[in-house]
């Protein structure tokens, strides 16, 4: 099979799923810039913000990894010509995560007092954190949906419908941040923090609505769940099994440097907040030309088509390195208007300014670990994923925290254990896939 794997038909893919991801981060990023500038406790809100969207990510990203299993199995069929065969799967993993996302919302409803006690949040923080998640939670089931319909869609080939999709939920989020958090004079009492929270639920929904529009009327994949399970589902669920361990790993890395930033003070949890969703920003832009790897790997896996696989891998490594680079550029340029950006207390811009620098020269090292991370997922190699999360969380990431900040480095020993974190999340990767598909290249 002859396979595009031009700089046209990658930028087709990833363009519109660079789109498309970065609307997950601006949900976030539009509640912490509204709620930063709100007039009362503004500092303490844009914490509970950051706190919660801490755990919130956990949560979608070890649920969301449906996307990457959907999206690997469909594309390989779609390589192998054999759709056909897979097209009530996706349907099967729709109905098993969003089942599975209700009774988590069952399990931590009640507990999110306790649940952000564990992230360090106290007092009004506390107060805060559990008043937003128990309105932003309420959305989960239909980010989870939403999630899994546009792996349905990166399986074959397309990221388009997605992007316009993502594109809805984005503004309008915005559009009743504003609305909903400042209010609208004679109209629309202020709401603060329950405003973002409920303008972000409102704009999940919206995007599930729209998802399932475009999955019926633009492709031959139902979602009316049928049984018995599609002989695929074995290796979708050890897929998600692999990923889930994976992402619980992630998030450990996550919930200690939330954890460690708000042990800090008020300030520093809240520049932590700006940086770490700023990182998140940089991380789904790049996620685009991952999502294409993602996209092309799977069809290039299951058409067999080796050395084209190579010649792709080493494209977006070229491609990634350079946006690394041109994200870090970017960022020094417009270095102190960004933190004005998210709030004016001195304080939390001082720290924020103090670690900005870091996210920024960790730009291009985070392209190559995450675009080879899509190529895996591709590929369907979750269990190398897991391993090589698993060393670089537990042997690399705590290790460096504990000891940076045994020597009171503060939010500069979060983001250098990160640095060394995306370190060791790369390179094994390049290496693996080197060492998997450099002699299968060179037999064909």
């Amino acid at each position: 099979m002859n396979i595009n794997i031009s700089l046209k038909h990658i930028n087709k893919l990833a363009i519109p799923a660079l789109i498309s991801g970065v609307s997950e981060p601006i949900l976030s990023l539009t509640d912490a810039a509204i709620v930063g500038n709100i007039q009362y406790n503004a500092t303490e809100s844009l914490a509970a913000v950051g706190i919660v969207t801490t755990f919130m990510s956990m949560l979608i990203w070890v649920l969301g990894q449906t996307r990457s299993a959907i999206s690997s199995i469909v594309s390989q069929y779609v390589g192998a010509n054999k759709l056909h065969r897979i097209k009530n799967l996706p349907a099967q993993a729709i109905f098993i995560i969003t089942s599975l996302s209700i009774l988590i919302i069952f399990g931590t409803y009640p507990f999110a007092k306790q649940i952000f006690k564990l992230y360090n949040a106290s007092d009004l923080i506390l107060d805060y954190s559990v008043i937003y998640y128990k309105i932003r939670v309420l959305g989960f089931p239909f980010t989870l949906f939403t999630i899994a319909v546009f792996g349905a869609f990166r399986g074959l080939q397309n990221t388009y419908y997605p992007m316009i999709i993502a594109i809805i939920g984005a503004t309008s989020n915005i559009l009743l941040d504003i609305i909903l958090v400042y209010g609208i004079d004679g109209l629309i009492a202020p709401m603060n923090i329950e405003g973002a929270a409920y303008a972000s639920v409102i704009a999940q929904i919206l995007m599930a609505l729209f998802s399932a529009y475009f999955l019926l009327k633009k492709t031959s994949i139902p979602l009316k769940p049928s049984f018995p399970f599609n002989p695929e589902i074995k290796r979708f669920v050890l897929m998600i099994l692999n990923l889930f361990i994976r992402t619980i790993a992630l998030n450990v890395t996550l919930y200690y440097a939330s954890a460690f930033a708000t042990s800090y003070g008020p300030e520093y949890i809240a520049a932590y907040t700006i940086a770490i969703n700023l990182w998140f920003l940089g991380a789904f832009i790049v996620d685009g030309y991952a999502s294409a790897g993602n996209i092309l790997s799977g069809k290039l896996f299951g058409a067999k088509a080796f050395s084209t696989l190579i010649k792709l891998s080493n494209k977006l490594i070229k491609y990634g390195v350079v946006i690394g680079i041109i994200l870090g550029v970017l960022g020094a340029i417009f270095y102190h208007p960004i933190g004005l950006i998210f709030t004016k207390e001195p304080e939390v811009l001082e720290a924020f300014y103090n670690v900005f620098w870091i996210v920024l020269v960790m730009q291009p090292l985070c392209t190559l670990a995450f675009i080879f991370d899509g190529i895996f997922k591709g590929l369907g190699k979750m269990k190398y994923l897991r391993n090589v999360l698993l060393f670089s969380t537990f042997l690399v990431f705590i290790p460096i925290l504990f000891w940076l900040d045994s020597l009171d480095y503060k939010l500069h020993a979060i983001f250098i254990a990160i640095t060394f974190w995306i370190i060791a999340r790369g390179i094994p990767l390049i290496i693996k896939f080197r060492q998997l598909f450099l002699p299968l290249a060179q037999k064909t």
